[in-house]
């Protein structure tokens, strides 16, 4: 399920958030030159994770991976 913030009460977000196994943010970074897609996880019920942004790189045929 995707959810756009601002839309809905934090309280809704809090609640959909401890019903899911994870949860994934993603954010355009508009600062940087060119301008970055980035990905986080902020929780991965029963996995290891890390938690830090990551650069996505978005080819023409829009197949999204991470960039190295």
């Amino acid at each position: 399920m995707g959810l756009v913030r601002g839309v809905h009460s934090d309280w809704v977000y809090k609640q959909l958030q401890l019903a899911a196994d994870s949860v994934i943010d993603f954010k355009l970074d508009e600062l940087s030159d060119p301008p970055r897609n980035l990905i986080s996880v902020r929780n991965l019920r029963d996995v290891g994770f890390d938690g830090r942004w990551h650069p996505l790189k978005i080819s023409e045929n829009f197949e999204v991976t991470l960039e190295k």
